[in-house]
């Protein structure tokens, strides 16, 4: 059936950089004609639709048709998704049923190629894509780029299944997307060099600077855990082409609050140019990735929001393809059932199995290596404390916030792999998860270890969830699909999150603002310095596993 309508107001023409009175004409799904109008024009802004330039859709913790119909609410009409999360867990056929849940509802899901699965030989993934399975994504058209490619020791050794994955992208002309926390130097040079095209880790503004030099695009990055906007927006003075933003790893909660929406109204208010910033969260994305995104051109697919200012952009409406998907912050897009997929074989865990024992009775007191973890960063420290002993063993010791934390392997039975944490500053109970960047195991981070058997088993109970213990309660988020996303609706889960976040640090005692989006990271290998695999405690720039002993190896 044809549909044709006209929307009449200032349009933001972000190619000529300029702003004009004037009326939108869309037929069937595309813009046909745009006329400008000496007359008066209701007093709003049209322009093209945001586009995050990296996410992780399963950190939202909700499925691709569910997180559509939330962030078309804050003007997003497209993602550039890394699925890699789901693909950890279940391979190939995560990354389809992503693809197949976001071609149901009218949003752009540009989902790439998973090139680290898992992401390090160092910990137990639920499933490997070696290069002939990366080559078969990207021989696909609706796989249009690779994704970040993690593991950059091995690109910069060239190692030859890395490079093979590189070489596959190049031959079909998509873009490879990086991933180099702290990468600087010859060191950034050689992987920039190998073919990766952009890097959204950066954490300061002189690591930026030498990624661009090297040749790299920069995305300048808030998300949940990893905020890095007011470290990086400076270069939207200096390099404002080679910019994109994104919002990588976004919990719930968060995806309520704002989008990419939230990073152009920051950077308009700072006093950057508008048009470069706009530029940075509409065409940018589009056009490096080669989307099939709409950007106010006659021709063009009708993807476009209407707003109400350039200062707050409060936003009135959202069109994808023509249909309007929001309206002043209601979704219109129908809630659709998705389907539960999973991989789930852990058994219940006693509180015996997070027991640290000394080999043999030791009085004396020594230095016990522990994750330094901090709030809104990826990034952990390497910290030295004395250790607490009792009865012959290594305990927690949380008046000091010296806390246990254990990843448990979901995929078989297994013994836990055990260290410390300080950071996390729970003076009782404990929490865990399954969402545990990138192999998805159960990380947990308790005062005690009954405490830890009580949140792990939890999750191992209901195959996948958010969990915290304490005050003589146990709370519970489900996450039955792949045990990272929700079966529910968006405005339940991240009101149920929401909940369980505040009991974590109303009931709890932590301090974090995010404290199960920083849990969800200390199992990620792949960013310095100290993290913790189901194998054991990893220095992530060494690249090998230390001891828990200061002096002990191996």
């Amino acid at each position: 059936m044809s549909t044709s309508f006209s929307l009449r107001g200032h349009v933001v023409d972000l190619h000529n950089r300029d702003i004009q009175p004037s009326v939108v004409h869309v037929k069937d799904g595309r813009i046909v004609r745009i006329d400008d109008v000496d007359g008066r024009v209701p007093d709003r802004y049209i322009l093209p639709g945001f586009v995050d330039a990296h996410v992780h859709v399963e950190s939202s913790m909700l499925t691709p048709s569910e997180f559509a119909r939330a962030v078309v609410t804050h003007g997003t009409v497209a993602t550039v998704s890394d699925p890699h999360e789901i693909a950890n867990v279940l391979g190939v056929s995560g990354v389809d049923y992503m693809l197949s849940d976001g071609a149901d509802v009218p949003f752009t899901f540009a989902f790439g190629a998973p090139s680290c699965v898992p992401a390090t030989p160092f910990e137990t993934s639920g499933a490997e894509l070696d290069a002939e399975a990366v080559a078969r994504l990207l021989d696909r058209d609706d796989v249009p780029y690779l994704s970040e490619v993690m593991n950059y020791p091995g690109v910069i050794d060239r190692t030859p299944d890395l490079m093979s994955k590189i070489a596959a992208a190049k031959r079909h002309g998509k873009p490879v997307d990086g991933h180099a926390p702290g990468l600087r130097g010859d060191g950034v040079r050689a992987y920039a060099g190998a073919g990766v095209e952009t890097d959204h880790e950066c954490v300061s503004i002189d690591e930026a600077r030498e990624k661009l030099a090297a040749g790299m695009k920069i995305l300048i990055r808030e998300g949940s855990a990893a905020k890095n906007f007011d470290a990086l927006i400076p270069l939207m003075a200096e390099a404002p082409d080679r910019l994109m933003f994104c919002s990588d790893d976004k919990h719930p909660d968060a995806i309520v609050e704002g989008h990419i929406d939230d990073l152009v109204r920051r950077a308009i208010g700072l006093g950057y140019d508008r048009f470069d910033v706009l530029r940075a969260a509409c065409i940018h994305p589009v056009e490096h990735y080669g989307l099939d995104v709409g950007l106010l051109r006659e021709g063009d697919p009708g993807d476009l929001i209407v707003v109400r200012d350039l200062e707050t952009f409060d936003v009135l409406e959202t069109y994808v393809r023509g249909v309007r998907v929001a309206s002043r912050g209601e979704t219109r897009i129908p809630r659709k059932e998705s389907p539960v997929v999973n991989r789930f074989a852990a058994s219940p865990v006693e509180a015996e199995a997070f027991r640290v024992g000394l080999p043999n009775p030791d009085p004396d007191p020594f230095r016990l290596r522990v994750i330094q973890a901090s709030d809104n960063q990826l990034v952990t420290g390497e910290g030295k404390v004395e250790a607490a002993l009792r009865d012959g063993a290594v305990v927690a010791d949380p008046s000091r916030d010296v806390l246990k934390i254990a990843v448990v392997n979901r995929y078989r039975d297994a013994d836990p792999a055990v260290a410390f944490v300080r950071g996390f500053g729970l003076p009782e109970g404990a929490i865990a998860s399954s969402v545990a960047h990138d192999s998805h195991n159960i990380v947990a981070v308790g005062a005690s270890d009954e405490a830890l058997a009580r949140a792990v088993n939890a999750v191992i109970d209901a195959k996948g969830g958010v969990a915290a213990v304490g005050r003589g309660t146990t709370r519970l988020l489900p996450l039955p699909i792949a045990g990272l996303m929700s079966d529910r609706s968006y405005p339940e889960v991240p009101r149920r999150y929401t909940a369980l976040s505040r009991f974590v640090q109303e009931d709890l005692g932590s301090p974090m603002d995010a404290p199960f989006m920083t849990l969800s990271f200390m199992a990620l290998l792949v960013i310095p310095k100290l993290k913790l695999s189901d194998q054991g405690l990893f220095d992530g720039e060494s690249f090998e596993f230390v001891g828990l002993r200061v002096e002990d190896l191996r």
